[in-house]
């Protein structure tokens, strides 16, 4: 195994020495000793960046070294396959000339990909992704050595989006992978994935995924506008793009899906929508995305159209219950215990004998702790965080009905609310804040203030848009060809056009007459 050299620099001359966050472009000079002074200067005081300094050909004629990022690149790969068979080199041709050592470079060397650069800052960013440079002397190029190598998450199941009859594979951090997986979802040459670079220090790589011949070129040229615009340090994780581009930044509702399934991604895309997926990150994001879209779940594309429906039925209800549910109680029992039967005003009296707080700060107080032990769930690690979430909430629950803090009624509802909670996840940020807006207005103006609230939210949701279309399509405005997917979901069969309210350049999505039926007699 050959020995690799590991970068030392003085502290002193670390502190002194000006970083550049950019660097102007200069080619790479065909003398070996600059190239690694330059390089060894822009790098000093780092300790992970490893060089090899090695001879092309037994008749040790030719300078040459490989320089690499520990723990980014396969060494192995590097010693065996490069380092090893270039020493070697028996022809004695590859050391006299230079347009032949290139010729025995591409013939010797063994690795999956080599890429040829003459701009030394361009080969470095390369370098800083993963892949070793190799510098020859005489030669004004860098040799871009495909061997990046470190360690990744295996494949798993999504961890949010469960299903219980569709495939269990979700994205992982590396954006390799997850490009992989879309492509053996559709295996069309019209499926492009066009690759892109943000952030100034974090260079992270994205890629935008698309279908040629099916997504709308406006979209796609929106969306690579508002990428390109992006200029900021870093990209850590598709969630600082989906803040940078959306149209509703000031919106509690989110107008770009995220998901961490391939199929959704493909699902997608084949109805026009264009996908981003960001290297160090699981969560791909899908544009654009509209409010209804949120109660719909994969499982209602694998399993029978009719249970699908009342699913998504019950996700819209789920939805109205959790946000509106505490705030009802309140107004209704604060001024307007007209609304409910004699009998049932007395079970909650007795039920709330001896409370010390007004009824509307008792259900606050019950909101906002559902809301930490919710928290505190997600935090803490997995077994810890379900065991803190459900002892939790079934200790504290009894307990604060036992000392008489809150009535049972209250703890009826809260519990009401948690569970519907749950039904819609890609609303879980708007519903915890329109929870505990809408019973603020409750308990200052009963439902007059809930109807207040309700009707400004409803004339925000109208007035968004995701990239150019209507938050609320097909809803409003009406399109009747997208309400075949909108409250109820229609067979498959019944889907012979994309959706006409999502921009896209061919409409047709599946041949006619695919009802099925039962062959007639006779046949």
């Amino acid at each position: 195994m050959f020995n690799w050299i590991n970068k030392k620099v003085k502290v002193s001359h670390f502190k002194h020495q000006q970083r550049k966050t950019s660097q102007t472009s200069t080619p790479i000079s065909p003398i070996l000793s600059e190239n690694f002074e330059n390089l060894n200067r822009l790098f000093s005081g780092n300790s992970d960046i490893t060089f090899r300094n090695f001879t092309i050909g037994k008749n040790m004629e030719v300078s040459a070294f490989i320089i690499g990022i520990e723990g980014l690149f396969d060494k192995s790969i590097i010693s065996n396959n490069v380092i090893k068979p270039l020493m070697e080199c028996m022809n004695d041709e590859c050391s006299n000339l230079n347009h032949k050592i290139e010729l025995e470079i591409q013939s010797v060397v063994s690795v999956s990909s080599i890429h040829i650069e003459t701009e030394m800052q361009v080969a470095i960013q390369k370098l800083m992704k993963g892949d070793p440079l190799l510098f020859i002397n005489g030669i004004n190029k860098a040799y871009i050595i495909g061997a990046r190598a470190w360690e990744t998450r295996s494949i798993e199941e999504p961890v949010t989006e469960t299903t219980v009859r569709g495939p269990r594979e979700a994205f992982s951090e590396t954006l390799g992978i997850n490009t992989a997986l879309l492509r053996r979802k559709i295996h069309h040459p019209n499926l492009m994935i066009e690759p892109m670079t943000l952030g100034t220090y974090s260079q992270t790589d994205i890629a935008i995924a698309f279908i040629d011949e099916i997504a709308s070129k406006e979209i796609v040229s929106e969306l690579l506008t508002r990428l390109k615009r992006i200029d900021v340090d870093a990209i850590l994780d598709s969630g600082y793009i989906e803040e940078l581009i959306e149209d509703n930044p000031y919106s509690i509702f989110p107008d770009i899906k995220h998901t961490e399934r391939p199929d959704t991604v493909a699902a997608r895309l084949l109805e026009g929508r264009v996908a981003i997926m960001v290297e160090g990150t699981p969560t791909a994001l899908i544009v654009p995305f509209l409010f209804m879209e949120a109660f719909q779940s994969v499982d209602d594309y694998y399993s029978r159209s009719y249970y699908s429906s009342l699913m998504r039925v019950f996700r819209i209800f789920s939805f109205i219950i959790a946000t509106l549910l505490p705030a009802t109680y309140v107004a209704a029992q604060n001024y307007h215990k007209e609304m409910f039967p004699t009998d049932f005003l007395i079970s909650v009296a007795a039920a709330r004998e001896g409370v010390p707080f007004p009824l509307f700060i008792e259900v606050l107080l019950m909101v906002i702790a559902f809301e930490m032990l919710k928290e505190s769930g997600i935090r803490m690690p997995t077994p810890v965080g379900q065991a803190v979430a459900i002892v939790g909430g079934l200790v504290l629950g009894e307990a604060a009905v036992q000392a008489g803090i809150v009535g049972t009624i209250t703890v009826i509802v809260i519990a009401t609310t948690a569970i519907a909670t749950f039904l819609t996840p890609n609303l879980n940020d708007a519903v915890g804040i329109l929870r505990i807006v809408y019973l603020i207005s409750a308990g200052l103006l009963g439902v007059f203030g809930i109807t207040l609230v309700v009707s400004f939210v409803l004339i925000h949701l109208v007035s968004m848009r995701s990239f150019s279309i209507p938050y609320m399509s097909p809803l409003t405005p009406i399109t009747w060809s997208g309400w075949r997917d909108l409250f109820i979901r229609f067979p498959h069969w019944a889907f012979n056009q994309r959706p006409a309210f999502i921009p896209n350049e061919n409409q047709k999505r599946q041949g006619d007459n695919q009802k099925p039926s039962p062959p007639s007699k006779g046949d």
